[in-house]
C-alpha cells in the first residue's frame, strides 16, 4: 500500500532584503526534508523553536508553496495539481493551529465556524450542514445545545475541541497539528490528545504533529522526526528515538526533557505536600 503522504526533499527558502545598497540575503527554513505517512499513523516533527516545524506544515497544508522538492497528497501531485484536483486537495489535508484563541473567529458562533468548510467547498443543504456541525461537535466531547455560543464563553480545551472539528468538518485524511497542545494546561493537554488517539483510531487519520514536547510526543508518536536548522537530523519509529537516539542533538533535547520532567515532578511534589499538611 502507497504512502498517504510522500515528500521528497521539500526545500522553502526565503528572501531577506537587506537595504537599497546590498544583494538579499536567502533563509533556508526547510533544507530538503523527505518522509512518508501511512493512513492512520502519526509522525511528529521536533525541535527547538525556529528549526522550520511551522513552515514544514505550512508546505503540506499547501499554505506556502515549496522552493523545490515534491509533495505527494493521497496520489496527487500537490506542488503542481491538475486543475481538477485543487478541491480533492483541501478536502485531503486541514491544519489545526496552536492558538485556540486566536483560530477562531470571535464574531461567529460555534455552528457558524463548523459549517463555513462545507458551505465552500460542498453543496449540502442548511438543514445538513447543521446536523453534520452537531455531529462533530459531538465526536469531540462538545454538547449539541452550545451549537449558538460564541468561542469566548468556552475555556482554552473546549475552544481547541471546536478548532479540532472545524478541521475534521470536510472528513481530511490528513490532519496537520501545528504545536495544538502548547497554549493549554498540562490536564487539558491529556484530554486532548487522548481525543485525537481516538478520533485517529474512529476516522483512520494520518497526522502530522509538530511540537517542541517530547513527552507529548512520546504519548501521540509512531514516528519521530528530529529538524535542527531546517534540515532532518534523525528520522525513525518512536520507540527506537526514545531508547537510542544516535545524533547528539536528540541526545541534548532528550536530556533536556529528562530534566525538566525531574523539576516539574519536584515542584508538584512539593505543592502536594503544602496541600497536605
Amino acid at each position: 500500500m502507497s504512502a498517504l503522504v510522500t515528500a521528497t526533499d521539500l526545500t522553502r527558502t526565503y528572501e531577506v532584503k537587506q537595504g537599497f545598497f546590498r544583494p538579499p540575503a536567502h533563509l533556508h527554513a526547510v533544507g530538503g526534508v523527505s518522509f512518508a505517512l501511512d493512513a492512520g499513523k502519526t509522525l511528529a516533527v521536533v525541535g527547538e523553536s525556529g528549526c522550520g516545524k511551522s513552515t514544514l506544515a505550512r508546505l503540506v497544508t499547501l499554505i506556502e508553496k515549496p522552493t523545490a522538492g515534491s509533495l505527494v497528497l493521497d496520489g496527487v501531485d500537490a506542488v503542481n495539481p491538475p486543475p481538477a484536483a485543487t478541491k480533492k486537495l483541501r478536502r485531503t489535508v486541514q491544519i489545526v493551529f496552536q492558538n485556540p484563541y486566536g483560530s477562531l473567529n470571535p464574531r461567529k458562533r460555534v455552528g457558524s465556524i463548523l459549517e463555513e468548510p462545507l458551505i465552500i467547498n460542498t453543496d449540502v443543504s442548511k438543514t445538513e450542514r447543521r446536523a453534520l456541525a452537531i455531529e462533530m461537535m459531538t465526536k469531540v466531547g462538545l454538547r449539541p445545545e452550545q451549537y449558538g455560543r460564541y468561542p469566548h464563553m468556552f475555556s482554552g480545551g473546549q475552544r481547541q475541541r471546536i478548532a479540532i472539528a472545524r478541521a475534521l468538518m470536510l472528513r481530511p485524511k490528513l490532519l496537520v497539528a501545528d504545536e495544538p497542545v502548547s497554549a493549554l494546561d498540562m490536564s487539558v493537554q491529556a484530554q486532548v490528545l487522548n481525543l485525537l488517539v481516538d478520533l485517529q483510531r474512529e476516522m483512520g487519520l494520518a497526522y502530522l504533529f509538530i511540537s517542541h514536547d517530547l513527552g507529548v510526543v512520546r504519548h501521540i508518536a509512531h514516528d519521530v522526526m528530529i529538524m535542527y536548522l531546517g534540515i532532518a537530523v534523525e528520522h525513525g519509529p518512536k520507540e527506537r528515538i526514545f531508547a537510542r537516539a544516535l545524533h547528539p542533538y536528540t541526545q541534548a533535547l532528550l536530556g533536556a526533557a529528562q530534566i525538566r520532567h525531574i523539576r516539574t515532578a519536584g515542584r508538584e511534589h512539593a505543592a502536594l505536600g503544602r496541600i497536605e499538611r
